[in-house]
């Protein structure tokens, strides 16, 4: 009996250089290659990896779990989710289903095999490990950029005063001369309050 697949391909940006046909074509190529019977072909375009609440990715779930499928196929792990624990998830709801997970680029990763789970781990460590690495570097960058006086966040919204004196005399509320003016209530309350101190 021909194993039975569920495809899933993801990209995170449409019309940018990203083009979810790829990832599927090479599924579709793979799966005839291998004679599987594909059952189901599901895509999030424009979903951030990210995201755990994936319309696409939660219906093949959903077909795993109603025993739709004995694997579901993806062109990368990247493309099923973007932290370890978010993929250790993913493979462990399979496994209660007894389906198992195949991806194309990542060399060997095959759930169904237990070489392939332990080359699954392995990736996702090191993929863990890259995350941890970049976010530390990023970081000390900002602490360096600090040390510098560099001033970091969004830049100072600017607010003449003389209108907003001039609106709030009349009677206008805070939220109206706010929104006259094209800036957030919350930024012109704290503009107010810098005005009033430092008079």
């Amino acid at each position: 009996m021909r194993p039975r697949v569920a495809l899933y391909a993801r990209v995170s940006t449409t019309h940018h250089g990203q083009d979810v046909g790829l990832q599927l074509d090479e599924l579709r190529q793979v799966a005839s290659q291998r004679g599987w019977s594909i059952v189901a072909e599901h895509v999030d375009d424009g979903r951030s990896g990210a995201d755990r609440s994936r319309p696409a990715l939660a219906a093949a779930l959903e077909d795993a779990r109603l025993g739709r499928c004995d694997m579901i196929a993806i062109w990368k792990l990247d493309r099923l989710a973007r932290d370890t624990r978010h993929l250790l998830d993913v493979v462990a709801q399979l496994e209660t289903f007894g389906v198992g997970l195949v991806s194309l680029r990542d060399s060997h990763i095959d759930t169904s095999t237990a070489q392939g789970r332990f080359s699954l781990h392995i990736l996702s460590s090191v993929a863990e490990l890259e995350k941890e690495m970049t976010r530390e570097r990023v970081l000390a960058g900002i602490e360096r950029a600090r040390r510098r006086g560099v001033r970091l966040g969004r830049p100072r919204v600017r607010i003449d005063m003389r209108p907003v004196r001039a609106m709030l005399a009349q009677g206008h509320s805070v939220r109206e001369t706010a929104r006259a003016l094209g800036v957030s209530e919350r930024t012109l309350r704290r503009r107010i309050r810098e005005h009033e101190s430092a008079a």
